[in-house]
């Protein structure tokens, strides 16, 4: 979800400067409310585990997909999927652009340590489309527009400052512990300032969300609550997202909701922190302590020890950039 939440300002982009370009977004139905503001840009269903599934299944997506007189294709994936339909499209002679993914440089970073910020994903996208004849500037990708609140039971008023919380992430290197994630909860909780959203997806994510809102008063878990375009219309309503190296901070800074970062075994330098985040909103475990960060790009592997990494974030810490941040833009 995150990758395809960061297609989202690039396109955004991009329709500020091509207005009379019309785009269609190849990808899974359930990402479709992502683009739902985004003029001259439709959503084309990939069904990967039905009609699309196999190389025969991506012949019929690639004739199918003929229908739409696409002229140029940008591939901002760069998978097996998107490099066999490639070859399909280069058959019919349709030119394809293809992300980059520094793959050589994301190697130098996480086995060599040579630590320096490498280019942004969303410049790699907007890289693909520069080389099809459409140069775009990140500095033009506007904010989306807040969405109407949705019509959910819970005690929220317009002037209640929400806070989104989503404590988890694809891999357990990237999240914060979950006993040092109670204490968050519970301090911006008794301060009686904040209504707190929380996050996640699952039975087992639920079960533990509410083991906080059992505890803490003003916390919500949001979980099986909404449909996806429901709670993309939360997030947008919100102040402030605490967010891992995951998903819900792309979706949160979609809108411009400032977003507090808290990155474990993986490092903001790969590429992958929210557009337009100011540097001091991300949060990084202790190098000096765990000098093998980034230990990969994905977070998937975790060194012995290295378990232990996010514990160099302190509550206090996390809280007091919180309250900073509302407090200068309140």
């Amino acid at each position: 979800m995150g990758d395809v939440a960061m297609t989202v300002p690039v396109l955004n982009a991009f329709v500020q400067k091509y207005p009379d370009v019309k785009i269609t977004v190849l990808t899974r139905g359930f990402f479709t409310p992502l683009f739902s503001q985004l003029q001259n840009v439709s959503v084309y269903e990939a069904d990967v585990k039905g009609r699309h599934k196999g190389v025969f299944g991506l012949w019929k997506l690639y004739q199918e997909l003929k229908y739409e007189r696409i002229d140029k294709v940008a591939d901002v994936h760069n998978v097996l999927r998107s490099n066999i339909l490639k070859k399909y499209f280069r058959f019919g002679k349709i030119p394809v652009a293809q992300i980059d993914k520094g793959r050589k440089d994301k190697k130098a970073l996480t086995s060599k340590k040579i630590f320096r910020q490498l280019k942004t994903t969303h410049q790699r996208y907007a890289d693909v489309f520069g080389q099809l004849g459409y140069p775009i500037e990140l500095r033009e990708a506007i904010p989306l527009k807040k969405e109407k609140m949705p019509s959910v039971d819970l005690p929220i008023k317009d002037a209640d400052l929400l806070i989104g919380i989503a404590p988890f992430a694809a891999f357990k290197g990237k999240m914060y512990p979950f006993h040092l994630m109670e204490k968050v909860v519970q301090k911006l909780s008794e301060s009686g300032r904040y209504k707190i959203l929380l996050f996640g997806g699952g039975e087992n994510e639920k079960q533990k969300l509410q083991s906080l809102v059992d505890q803490f008063p003003n916390c919500y878990n949001m979980i099986g609550k909404l449909r996806f375009a429901e709670e993309l219309s939360i997030i947008s309503n919100l102040k402030l997202m605490l967010s891992m190296d995951s998903g819900n901070g792309h979706l949160a800074a979609m809108y411009g909701i400032p977003v507090v970062n808290l990155w474990g075994v993986t490092h903001p330098f790969a590429g992958f922190a929210p557009l337009g985040q100011p540097a001091d909103y991300v949060i990084t475990s202790d190098r000096n302590q765990f000098p093998m960060i980034p230990t990969s790009i994905y977070g998937n592997k975790m060194p012995e020890g290295y378990e232990r990494a996010m514990e160099t974030i302190q509550p206090e810490i996390v809280v007091a950039k919180i309250n900073d941040i509302l407090q200068k833009i309140n």
